[in-house]
């Protein structure tokens, strides 16, 4: 028999990572939407099916209607297959009925891969949707309209989908960007103060491992920022949603085949952290906790001054986040306190050497492979005393 040579081609597929900014993105005087969705990239699909968080249903009563006008006033240009409201927050993602209703609207309402799924709300419901339509007909167009500070600043920029598993988060989901985010500003205005606060802990993480200057910024508007001043939240929302995007479209690892997930700064324990808490404690709060911790660990070791790091804690408490919660002292049966068990989680989530990102200076970060779990508990000690 000859010997037959391996047969290989690259392949490459282009993504186009679009995050667009607007107010009232349903009024009928609006394009971004109907320009998107009818683009010459679009292929000439036309359909849609929307997914609404209920809390963002309630908060903004009408946007049934207004969306509902929406495609009446572009009939010649849009089709409207249904508008489904669902739960919001972390549990959405805990249930897999819900995944099992979005196929299931999918089928009845014949949305198919020359089609668009829509979702309208925060961070869980964004993942929870857009996951079921990248896995229905192997991927299915979506767009994003993120209606927290955190969706619309990071988690709803990204190009990352999923739903929590036997209680690990985001253990099953997918790569797969949107074929755009739309940031509605005006949905900021309708936020609860917690989900408001949120977006702002996930700019201080960006500007500790990418901007030292936009640190700075945010320390100077500490005050606009507690009060919520419209323009400047504003602008801390753009800033932080460009340096993400600008980090993932740029860092030649988008779909996070290697091992360094900076953007994940304070987030190995902020995700053990959730699931301790039974997600009381929220995305934004669990990872306020987790960047005092690795900024803490960072001191200790002697990557980072006293100073810079007294800077950080500051900031944090200054915006009103706990830096110590008392779910870091749960235990599982043994001595070792259950956030430990992070660590190998966060590892074997990515898979490879496990790789946490720490801070050499405000604005610099580095990777490091190994963690020593006695400074850990002594920075979390440290935590409990300020």
């Amino acid at each position: 028999m000859s010997e037959f040579l391996p047969i290989e081609y690259p392949i490459q597929i282009p993504y186009q990572l679009r995050v667009y900014f607007t107010k009232g993105v349903f009024d009928t005087a609006n394009p971004i939407f109907r320009d998107l969705a009818c683009s010459r990239e679009s292929g000439n699909r036309h359909k849609t099916l929307f997914y609404i968080d209920e809390a963002v249903g309630e908060a903004n009563p009408g946007l049934v209607e207004q969306i509902e006008t929406y495609f009446k006033h572009h009939e010649n240009d849009l089709l409207l297959k249904g508008i489904h409201l669902l739960p919001g927050g972390e549990s959405i993602k805990n249930e897999p009925d819900i995944v099992d209703r979005i196929y299931a609207d999918i089928e009845n309402s014949r949305i198919c891969r020359h089609s668009y799924i829509a979702a309208i709300g925060g961070g869980a419901l964004l993942d929870t949707v857009g996951f079921a339509a990248a896995t229905a007909h192997r991927g299915i167009r979506h767009f994003r309209f993120p209606t927290t500070t955190l969706g619309q600043a990071d988690a709803g920029v990204g190009v990352k989908n999923g739903v929590n598993f036997h209680q690990k988060k985001n253990f099953v989901g997918t790569f797969s960007p949107p074929f755009a985010v739309i940031n509605d500003l005006r949905f900021l205005g309708t936020l609860p103060e917690v989900h408001m606060r949120n977006g702002y802990i996930e700019a201080i993480k960006v500007a500790l491992i990418r901007d030292s200057g936009f640190f700075k910024w945010i320390e100077l508007q500490v005050d606009a920022l507690n009060r919520f001043d419209e323009s400047v939240l504003e602008e801390l929302v753009y800033r932080c949603a460009k340096h993400h995007v600008a980090y993932i479209a740029t860092s030649g690892d988008p779909f996070e085949m290697g091992s360094v997930r900076p953007l994940d700064f304070g987030h190995w324990a902020a995700h053990k952290l959730e699931q301790l808490s039974d997600f009381k404690l929220s995305h934004g709060e669990a990872v306020a906790i987790g960047i005092a911790i690795d900024t803490l660990y960072s001191e200790e070791m002697g990557y980072l001054d006293s100073t810079s790091a007294q800077r950080i804690l500051n900031l944090l408490q200054q915006l009103k986040f706990e830096i110590y919660s008392d779910f870091l002292e749960k235990k599982n049966g043994g001595r070792i306190p259950s956030i430990l068990e992070g660590l190998e989680e966060f590892r074997e989530h990515l898979g490879g050497l496990l790789t946490i990102t720490l801070l050499k200076r405000i604005g610099s970060r580095f990777e490091v492979h190994e963690v020593n779990t006695d400074v850990v508990l002594k920075a979390i000690k440290r935590l409990k005393t300020l």
